[in-house]
């Protein structure tokens, strides 16, 4: 038999266009498969035993059938075999109750979108904000954080990057053990809260770009490895066994998850998709689940006239993930480039940076901001291995730049923020590196106003065993960093409390300061198209003995200079400026930004050489007239 021709996915319970439910269920390690309604529209009166309705066996291990009575809100659960086992449904669009309660089935059509139609802006001129849903506000919900989405397109914020939303055990995570992939996060507002909120993304013109993590799941709540077999033990990742992406029965595994991005880009109308993690994802087929994946995620935004794109972030420095597909490529839209972040921190921070081993040297910066990877196939001390390709024939306008993210931060020691470790001039410094640059600039929430609470690493598991064992881990990881709070229990409530960021800083003294920065240097992005035109000319010099770097950018539509001082003392410097009249757009030591002096002068005139006395760590842009 084959599925339900009126489907749309492969698996889960939908509601089908003639109003009718219908489950599919892949689960070839069950001989039988049934629905057992629990509660809600359909539900067996009280006294009575709940409704079991059998599922009819179809090929390569599916089950389906109807659902007679069921609809909108009925809580549901599957039977496996005959042992009495009920679990939640792999695909379920929403838990109610978490990991361990039923499913409910849910329609998105029901849904009232107030945007129809809405315009993503080329990703050239993206501006990412990543945000963690839980502590991004004191409600730690989809709904609080609309009222802050005009703050975010005012700072000049063009689209979210919502971590991981996917149920989830317990209410407090970071996401990233998630165990149900299809299913919105209880505690954030599920389902609805989700559409609510890319509704009001839209209706202010930001796109929606949802972390999603297709390369291991949750040690708490999983159902699938009951079903079939999602696992292979063939290759090991830091969370156990692979997802079967390439052996026997991988067909069915790769559906499962390409289906569910295909359900957040329909029922939830996201824009793209940050991928956790790609070189954890195993795949030895000809045609890589990473492609595929890509390819079904364009047509179908195609179909449904609109664009979608994909990031990867992947710790391989190999632009075959972007590249086209007729040159081997997987055709993916853009990817994280750690090795900027690396390079850039080394040099904030010095010696005290992890990285600085390899990143170390103010040549790696300039690399960085050249071409985003430092490692194109030289030898690497931290990995002992020569490392990385070069990027070409990839665009500048594919590769995703930032100064932190949740890794970045959630992995320090007290999850502790780089600001904690700058002064205000190196954040400043620091903000400029990333939005000048010629990549598309990713901010992580706070940063912007330099948000002084950290950024922990937080759980809320059921099994005792399983909190104590995640409670010695992330000890033994930061035994090494002597002198720190480098292991706040991550399953107390009081560290996700620590964790919320506090908006109202952005109002206030340096804070507020800083948020002006960012916001003038995004308004300049904007008024300033040279900026973020990838097929404009760039050229980065450096002048490594005063650790002073001068980017140029050179196109159709204009030409600037911008100075980059990484010098902690005032120092003179020769730049090999173009020749002409140039004005000044901005200057981190202008008053409005409490700095304390600024570059020479509000104009230069240069014949191809200009000698100029920058204060320490200098940021300022210079636009040609």
């Amino acid at each position: 038999m084959t599925a339900n021709p009126q489907r749309r996915l492969p698996v889960g319970v939908e509601i089908l266009p003639d109003g009718t439910a219908h489950a599919r269920v892949w689960a070839p390690h069950a001989e039988r498969v049934a629905v057992v309604l629990e509660g809600g529209l359909g539900a067996t009166p009280e006294g009575q035993e709940p409704a079991e309705i059998p599922l009819t066996p179809e090929e390569r291990g599916y089950f389906s059938g109807a659902l007679p009575d069921a609809g909108p809100g009925t809580r549901y659960r599957l039977r496996l075999g005959d042992d009495g086992t009920l679990v939640a449904d792999p695909a379920s669009r929403f838990q109610p109750d978490g990991v361990h309660g039923p499913s409910e089935i849910v329609d998105p059509a029901a849904f009232p979108w107030a945007v129809d139609t809405w315009r993503v802006p080329p990703f050239r001129e993206w501006v990412i904000y990543e945000l963690h849903v839980g502590t991004f506000t004191a409600e730690g919900t989809f709904d609080a954080v609309i009222p802050r989405l005009p703050a975010l397109k005012d700072l000049g914020v063009t689209a979210i990057e919502i971590m991981p939303v996917a149920q989830f055990p317990g209410e407090r995570n970071w996401g990233y053990d998630g165990v149900l992939p299809y299913a919105a996060q209880h505690s954030y507002g599920g389902p609805d809260g989700l559409r609510r909120l890319v509704d009001a993304c839209h209706r202010e013109g930001l796109a929606v770009v949802l972390d999603v993590v297709y390369n291991h799941m949750g040690p708490e709540g999983s159902v699938v490895h009951r079903c079939g077999p999602y696992f292979t033990g063939r290759y090991c990742t830091p969370w156990g066994d692979a997802i079967n992406f390439d052996g026997p029965h991988s067909d069915e595994v790769r559906a499962f998850f390409i289906g569910s991005a295909l359900m957040w880009l329909e029922e939830h109308r996201v824009d793209g998709f940050r991928l956790d993690a790609v070189h954890q994802i195993f795949d030895a087929h000809a045609q890589p689940f990473l492609a595929e994946l890509a390819e079904a995620i364009h047509e179908r935004a195609a179909h449904l006239g609109r664009k979608a794109v994909l990031i990867a972030e992947s710790d391989l420095n190999d632009p075959k993930l972007i590249l086209p597909r007729e040159i081997g490529g997987y055709a993916l839209d853009a990817q994280w480039a750690d090795d900027f972040c690396h390079a850039l921190e080394a040099q904030l921070v010095g010696e005290e940076s992890s990285y600085y081993p390899d990143f170390g040297r103010f040549g790696d910066l300039v690399k960085a901001l050249r071409e985003a990877f430092v490692f194109t196939g030289q030898f690497s001390e931290m990995r002992q291995r020569r490392f990385g390709r070069s990027p070409h024939p990839a665009r500048r306008d594919q590769f995703v730049v930032f100064l932190q993210n949740h890794d970045q931060v959630g992995n320090r020691p007290g999850g502790e923020r780089l600001g904690h470790h700058l002064s205000f001039p190196e954040q400043k410094l620091a903000a400029a590196t990333v939005l000048l640059s010629p990549f598309v600039p990713m901010l992580f929430m706070g940063e912007e106003y330099a948000e002084p609470n950290p950024f922990l690493y937080i759980t809320h598991h059921d099994d005792a065993d399983l909190v104590e064992a995640v409670r010695a881990g992330r000890r033994e990881e930061f035994a090494h960093f002597a002198g720190h709070d480098a292991a706040p229990d991550p399953q107390a409530v009081e560290t996700f409390a620590r964790s919320r960021l506090q908006p109202y800083l952005r109002e206030e003294g340096e804070h507020q300061a800083l948020h002006n920065f960012y916001r003038a240097l995004l308004a300049l992005r904007r008024e300033l198209p040279v900026l973020t035109d990838p097929d404009a000319e760039r050229d980065v010099s450096a002048r490594e003995a005063e650790r002073v770097v001068l980017l140029h950018a050179r196109g159709d539509e204009g030409e600037t200079v911008a100075i980059l001082s990484f010098c902690d003392v005032e120092t003179r410097v020769s730049l090999p400026v173009p020749a002409g009249s140039w004005v000044k757009r901005i200057d981190a030591g202008e008053a409005r930004f409490l700095g304390e002096a600024e570059v020479d002068g509000d104009r230069i005139e240069s014949d191809g050489v200009v000698a100029l006395t920058l204060p320490a760590h200098a940021v300022a842009l210079f636009e040609k007239r």
